[in-house]
């Protein structure tokens, strides 16, 4: 495997988590530099651990995290994505939630870095050591994170309520898609 694949492969597992960063930054509740550095941190150590749990894990634990996995990032997804719904659309700020912090942040970060399970499944299979990948996917991701959590808080203090809204619908979303994706094979 070519440095050019394992970049590509990486940008498309760091997806999810950057739009989940966009919608923590348009939220306005993850500010400050170590709030982004928690976030980008996780998320990139996720997105590091899950490649390699899946290639020493192999076809042993395929199966049994394989049936569950989507269905818990599904429904952590919807949580958050929900709750920040519930806050933009009230008048005051009645849910405090700020994704880069407890169990909120390992939830994102374990439901944003199940694909990355998969990756390393198959880099087992096709005998591919995991170790270069994953720090790549780790690095891209958390880079990436960044960058979402910047551009995000852009758009929030522009767009205030409704930019928060629309984080909420985006995690909501990115739940489903995780979820169908597993359905539909």
């Amino acid at each position: 495997m070519d440095l050019l694949e394992i970049i590509t492969i990486s940008v498309g597992l760091a997806m999810d988590a950057c739009a989940v960063s966009l919608a923590a930054g348009a939220s306005g509740r993850t500010r400050g530099k170590r709030a982004a550095f928690r976030l980008a941190f996780h998320f990139g150590l996720f997105q590091f651990l899950m490649p390699v749990v899946g290639w020493f894990g192999g076809e042993y634990l395929a199966g049994p995290i394989g049936v569950m996995a989507p269905w818990v990032a599904f429904a952590l997804l919807v949580i958050v994505g929900g709750r920040m719904i519930l806050s933009s659309l009230s008048g005051g700020d009645p849910i405090r939630l700020d994704p880069s912090r407890g169990t909120v942040l390992v939830g994102l970060s374990l439901a944003t870095s199940i694909d990355a399970l998969a990756v390393g499944f198959s880099l087992a299979m096709l005998q591919v050591n995991v170790w270069q990948p994953a720090v790549i996917i780790g690095l891209v991701t958390a880079a990436l994170s960044l960058l979402g959590l910047k551009l995000g808080s852009l758009l929030g203090s522009r767009f205030g309520r409704g930019m928060e809204l629309a984080g909420g619908l985006l995690l909501i979303l990115i739940g489903g898609r995780i979820l169908f994706e597993h359905l539909a094979h």
